[in-house]
């Protein structure tokens, strides 16, 4: 006979060792903070003011949500929110590209940029879940393209900001761990995170905005972005970033996460034209233009900075926001039909040489709702 007190009790045990597998990897993966030296030279930035950094010349505010607002976009619309099946991928290692400039999508903001042989990894992310517990949060739709040790060589390590969808503990140190010459390119602060997780700090290079650094021939120059950072309790305490990754004769532009906002303009005028650009364009809300783009913005942002070729991130792996997943590119393909922006959606692993880029412009996305 089963006796109901020690069900409870054995029900109420395995969810207690549950949570301790679940909480058992957060402070390690919520990084580390600021300090010292480091915590000295963000004081000096133009963008930190008052104990945190801070946007600058913020050109929308938020519209604002109510709370009633918000639980109903919960509820309603959850199934639009999910492809209705497999993401399509394309897998398998990764050839190196000695001559060009080439673009991989690997899913939601992780891209490999290889420019002239030079390979460079922005916001790599491999685990199931961007979250500081693989236990809990939002989980990927798909799998990796590839695995990490089919990538071509890495030379350098790009990251926009330190939230778990584009700085994942796990990735940064199998990245450090696969090849002693990767150099880790983030903005101010970040390289906190990375010192705790074992990556030596002569690898780490940060930078302020405008600052750069030159990695194999290829520089890699941090501009400025609208957003906001943070791990844990304490926001701001590590800077934002978009980047310029130029090489001897192709420039490729990264938006990071990011709201519209007039840097774009000035990133043109002073490193522009840019021969491609990989641009945030979902996760978007009307509570939170500060900090997300519509995909519209992003068509702005790109020619605002004056792009050749539009390659819209940011989409298709992680449920983040509460429109329906696919809007994001329905909205930027109509978008950029009707002023001429040449852009193409990739599935995640599909390499783009961006000086041919495909003439098929199949819309894959639809067949899954």
């Amino acid at each position: 006979m089963r006796i109901p007190g020690l069900a409870v009790a054995a029900g109420t045990v395995g969810v207690a060792a549950w949570m301790v597998r679940a909480g058992r990897p957060v402070p390690e993966a919520i990084g580390g903070r600021p300090s010292g030296a480091r915590l000295d030279r963000s004081r000096e930035s133009e963008a930190w003011s008052e104990g945190r950094f801070r946007n600058q010349r913020v050109r929308h505010e938020p519209a604002g949500r109510t709370a009633a607002s918000t639980a109903k976009q919960l509820v309603v619309g959850r199934g639009l929110r999910h492809p209705s099946g497999d993401v399509p991928i394309i897998r398998g290692p990764i050839a190196h590209a000695p001559d060009g400039t080439h673009v991989t999508w690997l899913g939601h903001s992780s891209v490999l940029v290889q420019v002239d042989g030079v390979g460079v990894l922005i916001d790599p992310v491999w685990s199931d879940r961007c979250s500081p517990s693989q236990q809990v949060g939002p989980r990927r739709w798909h799998p990796v393209p590839c695995a990490i040790d089919e990538l071509p060589t890495v030379h350098a390590v790009v990251i926009s900001h330190d939230h778990y969808d584009h700085l994942d503990m796990h990735s940064i140190k199998e990245l450090a761990a696969r090849d002693a010459q990767t150099r880790f390119v983030v903005p101010l602060g970040v390289g906190a995170h990375l010192e705790k997780w074992g990556v030596e700090s002569a690898r780490i290079d940060e930078l302020d905005w405008h600052e750069e650094v030159a990695v194999a021939g290829v520089r890699l120059v941090a501009t400025p972005a609208q957003h906001f950072s943070g791990r844990g309790l304490v926001r701001d305490a590590t800077l934002w970033a978009s980047w310029v990754i130029a090489g001897p004769t192709t420039r490729v532009f990264y938006s990071g996460d990011t709201g519209y906002c007039d840097a774009f303009a000035e990133i043109g005028e002073r490193h522009g034209p840019f021969d491609a650009t990989l641009i945030q364009v979902g996760a978007y809300d009307a509570g939170w233009p500060l900090v997300h783009m519509t995909p519209e913005q992003g068509i702005d942002t790109h020619e605002d900075v004056r792009g050749g070729l539009l390659v819209p991130l940011h989409w298709a792996t992680f449920n983040l926001a509460f429109h329906p997943w696919s809007e994001p590119v329905e909205r930027l393909v109509t978008e950029a039909a009707r002023r001429g922006v040449s852009t193409h959606v990739p599935r995640p692993g599909e390499r783009i040489d961006v000086a041919a880029p495909p003439t098929e412009r199949s819309p894959w996305w639809r067949a899954l709702g």
